[in-house]
């Protein structure tokens, strides 16, 4: 293989080259040209499609051919402390173990390439200075996450303990979810399930796709009510897959509304109807059941009355 040519691009560093020598698997030839990497850290990077071949995302394993064009988009370090920062948040629970916020849409969950600031994590470190004292990590407290654009009930821990049992209630799937969606089109049966394995798409590493080989998934469902073309409805994903909800409604034809990368667009939303607005759990210091409930927010009830206009 030709020397690699390294540029900024921005705040990301690229490397680029060209294949001299055919049948190399793509993550051996880039951890050759890129030794200061490890192989694990470069399949992660091509798994989030930051490695191309030839303008195009592919897998680890995938088998050069001569003249293929490699370029490696290296992301910028994760920040290497966290920083508070003052962003309001509206909390529906709390007690010595843990919270419970209602988080709105627009802001990540945690830091992680491209978002390394301005996060649920930066915000609660300002409320909660000694969730830093949780360990060396970028998310400390966090046992699950909510996608940037979905709104609604996430749990956050406040000390190690109370993290290490709810993230083995979400293990053993034992904590209850329900959020509620707007689909394109007239849902029927009005209470049925979504099974269809999910991983990886293919042609597009960053999406998620139902593929053979995927990981078991299923998505339970009852209708709210249909209105003018679009079902109101409240999904119960019983997996925890990466966007599960938004690729099993569009896999059967009942599209998210306003979910740019699965959905439809729409008139009304400048983000994707999806809210996880029920919660069920058990308290770790006392094993007590709780429930809890989030209303729609705003930006979603008003597109809801502005369909049904006449």
């Amino acid at each position: 293989m030709r020397k690699r040519r390294a540029r900024p691009i921005g705040s990301l560093r690229s490397f680029r080259f060209v294949v001299e020598r055919a049948g190399t698997r793509l993550d051996k030839s880039v951890s050759e040209k890129c030794p200061e990497f490890s192989r694990s850290y470069l399949q992660k990077l091509i798994a989030e499609g930051h490695i191309t071949v030839n303008g195009r995302t592919t897998k680890a394993g995938y088998k050069l051919s001569t003249g293929d064009r490699i370029i490696v988009n290296i992301p910028p370090p994760l920040p290497s402390r966290l920083s508070p920062e003052a962003i309001p948040l509206k909390l529906v629970y709390e007690d010595d173990d843990l919270l419970v916020v209602d988080k709105p849409a627009g802001l990540t969950t945690h830091p992680a390439p491209g978002h390394p600031e301005h996060t649920l994590v930066n915000a609660l470190l300002s409320h909660y200075p000694r969730l830093a004292e949780m360990g060396a990590t970028l998310r400390p407290g966090i046992v699950h996450r909510l996608d940037r654009d979905t709104s609604g009930l996430i749990i956050v821990a406040k000390n190690t303990r109370a993290q290490l049992n709810l993230i083995e209630q979400f293990r053993s799937r034992s904590v209850a979810k329900a959020y509620l969606v707007l689909v394109k089109g007239r849902l029927t049966p009005e209470r049925g399930a979504i099974e269809a394995p999910l991983g990886r798409d293919s042609a597009d590493r960053k999406r998620m796709a139902v593929v053979t080989a995927g990981r078991e998934a299923r998505t339970d469902y009852r209708v709210i009510r249909h209105i003018d073309g679009y079902t109101l409805l409240e999904a119960k994903p019983q997996t925890g897959r990466t966007h599960q909800i938004r690729v099993h409604f569009a896999a059967i034809g009942y599209p998210v509304v306003g979910d740019p990368v699965y959905g439809v667009k729409s008139p009304y939303l400048k983000r994707q109807f999806l809210h996880a607005h029920r919660l069920a759990f058990r308290l770790p210091s006392t094993g007590q059941p709780v429930e809890l409930q989030s209303e729609l927010p705003e930006d979603l009830e008003r597109a809801v009355r502005e369909i049904e206009e006449p």
